[in-house]
Formats: C-alpha cells, sequence, structure tokens
C-alpha cells in the first residue's frame, strides 16, 4: 500500500514535471513567434515603405513623361509652324527673285526702247536734212510729189538703221546679191537673207530668182525716194 502511494507520489511529480517542462517550451515556442511575428510585421513595413516609394517614383515618372510628351508635341507643332513660315518666306524669295528677273527685263526692254527712239530720231533728223536739200530744188521736188503719194517720213520712218543703209548702197550700187550686201553691212548669212527676204515681203525691193544666189534691187518708188540729187539729172 505503501508502495503505491509513493508510485503515485512520484508519477504526480512526473507529471507535474512534465507538464512544467511543456508549459516552459510552449512559453518559449509563444515568445520565438511573437519575436517572429515582430521580425515578419517589421520586413512587411519596411517592403511597404519601399513598395510606397518605389510607386512614389513611377508616379513622378510617369508625370514626367507625360510633360515631356506634352512639350514634344508642343514643340513639333511650333516646328511644323516654322516650316510653314520657312516655306512662305522662300516663296517670297522666288517671288522677289523673279521679280527682279522681270525688271532686269523691263530695264533691258527700256535701254533697247531708248536705242531706238534714238535711233528713230537721228533718221528723222537725217531724212529731215535730205528732205530739206530737196526742196531747195523745184523741179526735184515737184518730180517727188508726183511719183510718190505719201511722204518721205512716214515710208522710211519704219525702217532700221541697218534696213536704211541696205537700201541706200542698192540706191548708189544698183543690183546686188545678198552675199555682196553682207559684206556692206558687216552682218552673218543668215541674218543678212532674213534682212533682205523681210525687205523684199514688205515691198521695198525687187528680187531675181533667175539664178542662186538672188539678186535685189530697189522698186521704182524706192528709187525715187532714195535716188541721190545728182542722178536725178
Amino acid at each position: 500500500m505503501f508502495e503505491i502511494v509513493i508510485l503515485m507520489s512520484t508519477l504526480s511529480i512526473f507529471t507535474l514535471s512534465a507538464a512544467i517542462l511543456y508549459s516552459k517550451r510552449i512559453n518559449e515556442a509563444h515568445n520565438k513567434y511573437v519575436e517572429a511575428k515582430n521580425v515578419v510585421d517589421d520586413i512587411i513595413v519596411s517592403f511597404n515603405r519601399q513598395l510606397q516609394k518605389q510607386e512614389d517614383r513611377v508616379e513622378t515618372s510617369t508625370h514626367k513623361v507625360n510633360v515631356l510628351f506634352t512639350h514634344d508635341e508642343l514643340f513639333a507643332e511650333r516646328l511644323e509652324n516654322q516650316e510653314k513660315k520657312v516655306q512662305a518666306l522662300v516663296d517670297r524669295v522666288e517671288s522677289f527673285s523673279y521679280l527682279e528677273k522681270a525688271t532686269t527685263r523691263i530695264d533691258v526692254l527700256e535701254n533697247k526702247l531708248g536705242e531706238v527712239t534714238s535711233m528713230k530720231g537721228t533718221l528723222l533728223k537725217k531724212i529731215a536734212e535730205i528732205e530739206k536739200q530737196r526742196l531747195h530744188r523745184k523741179d526735184s521736188a515737184a518730180e517727188i510729189e508726183s511719183a510718190i503719194p505719201i511722204k518721205r517720213e512716214r515710208v522710211l520712218a519704219p525702217l532700221t538703221a541697218t534696213e536704211l543703209t541696205v537700201l541706200e548702197f542698192l540706191a548708189v550700187e544698183g543690183e546686188k546679191t545678198a552675199p555682196e550686201i553682207k559684206e556692206q553691212i558687216k552682218l552673218s548669212r543668215e541674218h543678212t537673207a532674213r534682212l533682205m527676204k523681210k525687205l523684199y515681203e514688205k515691198g521695198y525691193l525687187e528680187r531675181s530668182a533667175n539664178k542662186i544666189p538672188f539678186t535685189y534691187r530697189l522698186n521704182e518708188e524706192m528709187q525715187k525716194i532714195l535716188k541721190k540729187p545728182e542722178q536725178k539729172s
């Protein structure tokens, strides 16, 4: 009986010791759990902070990208406007260049017109002098008035100096070919040929086509107009 009591007491002590030891280990495990949980919470908080910083940076970068994109659009629009302005300037420059060329051509034409006017004035003076000389001779004046229905000035006014030279040369030398006339007026063969054809078609000259080169002579009316006073007797 006494042995049973001792055995029960020993068992009770062992059970109590085991319970105490188990409770102690449970407390230690709980403390480690709490400690580990705190560490994990700290890690999570730290991670959340890092994540928040990254989100803030991404948001900032996104904003900057949007701003840059907006600036690029504005820059592209401004560049397009500048290109339009440059094109407008190029068009104006080309227009000015065309106007400058046109002005230069006008100046050249004005110079040529001045030369023609001056030449015409010289011819008119020369014609007036010849007419004045002829008027001094009543017999010659009467012959001209009866043979020429229009005035000398009106007949010779449309002629250039070269054309008048050709007519006067034929009036003095008589019938001539184009090459012979070319040597007198110092022009090219083609230019001389065109000149003689023009005078022929205008009715100032007659042409003999019996042989080549053609020969040209003054018609009767032009002979009377250009005949020298000493040739009339």
